[in-house]
């Protein structure tokens, strides 16, 4: 993993734009949350603000993100975000404004506000799946993209997401939900090669 790469090219960013928002973007599995802490990790030693948010945060609640009425690939591809909600929010922390969001409380269902200050050396780092999408237009000043293969990140997500159950609950649920709209997306949008960085 190429963090000195990504840091190095933030810290660029930077010198250039005041509060830059950078994605770090890759499928499930593929390491971006290690990738966004090590390179906070960086920039804080280089003097740098960073703010790091993830967009799973910003999920709906279970009832809108497992409608029975809709396959399940297409209920995370399409219900599983609150795109506008999390815009509004980057917006206002753009303008240099401390910002409150309301982040999403897995065990409960339901959101907790929390508060987020901006300074003018702030670099807001996000990381998450599915950053190139559309919906995010205008959103990233730079996009890294970890690139990993899917066999790879089903290893990976089969020793880590033992709260879906056991390996083979764990297989069924990515089959069935996770890797077919992962692949939409790939199809769909080829963040491989729309990236600015990427990362194998």
């Amino acid at each position: 993993m190429d963090v000195i790469k990504i840091t190095e090219a933030i810290t660029e960013l930077c010198e250039n734009k005041r509060i830059p928002v950078v994605g770090i973007d890759g499928l499930g599995g593929a390491g971006k949350n290690t990738a966004a802490d090590r390179v906070c990790e960086e920039l804080k030693e280089k003097g740098i603000h960073a703010l790091l948010l993830h967009i799973d945060d910003f999920i709906t609640k279970r009832e809108v993100r497992y409608d029975p009425n809709v396959p399940e690939w297409q209920c995370y591809y399409d219900l599983q975000w609150r795109y506008d909600y999390f815009v509004s929010v980057i917006n206002k922390a753009k303008r240099c404004e401390d910002f409150e969001a309301e982040i999403y409380d897995k065990e409960n269902d339901t959101y907790t506000l929390c508060s987020y200050p901006v300074r003018r050396n702030t670099v807001i780092i996000v990381e998450g799946i599915f950053l190139q999408r559309r919906e995010l237009d205008g959103v990233f000043d730079l996009m890294v993209y970890m690139d990993v293969p899917e066999a790879v990140r089903l290893g990976r997500v089969l020793d880590r997401d033992t709260y879906i159950g056991d390996r083979q609950s764990i297989t069924e649920k990515y089959e069935n939900r996770y890797f077919p709209a992962e692949r939409r997306y790939v199809k769909e949008y080829h963040p491989e090669t729309s990236a600015d960085i990427v990362i194998s």
